[in-house]
């Protein structure tokens, strides 16, 4: 399931995934305790290592102590694919990847990737919350995984290193950097854009070293990152609102007990509200932040990224992901 370029780095990290396989197991008891492995790719200050804490101390207090979470954050574990292969063998109990990488796992995951699928901010937050989004969320449990719920990761923007991006023809020419998502690719390649996939524990230095003129993400992610010292332009087009997914191994799930599950969800609920009201105070925190560090936020006219990326919706909507985004668009 990895690429097949044998580099000294790809080699080295299979290596290390191999040991980790070896040496964890998802789930383990530990003096009557029930401990719960999680790993992301995050710093310990986002908002969703944050929820995770949450979710810890619920789940603590729910069990009477006898469940818990050891937490692995900052990419410790590997990459969002390795922590969804590890997942998938039972050797880590959960995950938070973005739906992107997910893509490449369960097909339908893509719909997230469309750009400009969803009105509103609003819009998009009911659509989680809505029977579709639940069916989206039960769709990879077909490969060993089970979703859990949705963490709230905003919309996605371009950032760059050489100059500002004001409209779609500022993209022409530029390596953008992208997520490994087919989905992800196409839209930076329609609106002019060389779609360049790097791992996100790389792309400070690919930034850095020119190996890509910019990338796109959301404003916590590009303050908390430090893209900004030396990517000096944000351009707030919000091409696409790409959810958080917490995901559990399914084998690690049915090892639990039927309490233990209700205990786990509940205590999933409890995080999944306090991440979302969190995030948009640490939105608007991350672009008051880079603004005072020299960053150019530009609000460019969305409707020129729109009209660049409606073939892409058409697209889909004469294939088989046609009858879910019309059930979004439904969504009041």
């Amino acid at each position: 399931m990895f690429c097949s370029h044998n580099s000294p780095m790809r080699v080295a990290g299979r290596l290390v995934l191999a040991l980790l396989v070896v040496v964890l197991t998802g789930c383990n008891e530990d003096e009557g305790v029930t401990r719960l492995k999680i790993g992301h790719t995050l710093d310990p200050t986002h908002t969703v290592h944050k929820a995770m804490l949450v979710m810890d101390k619920e789940l603590q207090s729910l069990s009477g102590g006898t469940m818990a979470i050891d937490l692995y954050p900052s990419g410790q574990l590997g990459s969002e694919r390795e922590l969804i292969e590890l997942l998938q063998i039972g050797s880590l109990a959960m995950t938070k990847v973005s739906a992107s990488p997910l893509e490449s796992f369960v097909p339908e995951m893509k719909i997230f990737n469309i750009p400009y699928l969803f009105r509103d901010k609003q819009h998009y937050l009911n659509v989680l919350d809505s029977e579709v989004g639940q069916a989206l969320l039960d769709a990879p449990t077909a490969v060993r995984l089970r979703g859990l719920g949705y963490f709230d990761a905003g919309s996605r923007s371009f950032y760059s290193t050489k100059k500002p991006i004001n409209t779609p023809d500022d993209l022409t020419g530029l390596k953008i950097r992208v997520q490994e998502s087919q989905t992800a690719m196409r839209m930076v390649s329609s609106l002019g854009g060389s779609p360049t996939p790097v791992s996100w524990g790389e792309l400070y230095t690919a930034l850095q070293q020119g190996v890509v003129d910019g990338a796109e993400n959301n404003p916590p992610s590009f303050y908390l990152s430090h893209h900004y010292e030396v990517a000096p332009y944000f351009t707030l087009d919000e091409h696409s609102a790409v959810p958080d997914v917490l995901l559990m191994s399914d084998y690690v799930w049915q090892h639990l007990t039927a309490q233990q599950r209700q205990w786990v969800q509940q205590a999933v609920a409890v995080a999944v509200q306090y991440q979302r009201k969190q995030w948009q105070i640490d939105t608007e925190h991350a672009l008051q932040q880079v603004a005072a560090d020299g960053v150019t936020i530009i609000r460019p006219d969305k409707s020129l990224f729109r009209a660049k990326v409606e073939i892409m919706l058409a697209d889909y909507e004469a294939s088989p992901l046609g009858d879910t985004i019309r059930a979004i668009q439904e969504v009041r």
